[in-house]
């Protein structure tokens, strides 16, 4: 079994009339997991790092361009039967204008700009869930355990 670190998670969010809201994506009927709701989320590319990469995925996925990026504490984990590996993902969130406009890539076929509570039920994964969460406790400053640490990008 090998343990692999080359997807990135990125929850982007945009502030508007005192409100959060997130982005959430459809998955294509092309690809794997069809019709699934999610985050943004990709492979990083080799010599690139997960900033990079999580950056380059925005672009691709979305065609937004993030105004900040923060890590957030938590790293998500699955386990692929396919390469034998368990996979780690490390989370970012991105803050975007809220005027710029979403330019879907063929990957997905839907996206919504949605509360954190219409958000967090359309998440089939329990870390992305846990990942929204704790972003939702930071921006509602919820809880004064940890930081979110701001990346410069």
């Amino acid at each position: 079994m090998n343990v692999k670190s080359d997807m990135v998670e990125i929850h982007i969010c945009r502030y508007s009339e005192d409100h959060h809201s997130f982005l959430v994506l459809k998955r294509a009927e092309t690809e794997n997991y069809p019709n699934l709701w999610q985050p943004v989320t990709g492979r990083v590319h080799e010599n690139e790092s997960a900033i990079q990469g999580a950056m380059r995925e925005i672009k691709e996925e979305t065609g937004l361009m993030p105004k900040k990026l923060w890590v957030v504490p938590q790293v998500n984990t699955f386990f692929s039967p396919l390469t034998d590996s368990v996979n780690l993902i490390p989370v970012f969130l991105a803050l975007v204008d809220e005027r710029e406009e979403v330019k879907l890539s063929e990957e997905h076929s839907e996206y919504q700009w949605l509360s954190y509570n219409e958000a967090i039920p359309l998440f089939a994964w329990p870390g992305q869930r846990k990942s929204l969460e704790s972003i939702h406790e930071y921006l509602n400053e919820k809880s004064n355990f940890f930081e979110l640490i701001r990346v410069e990008i």
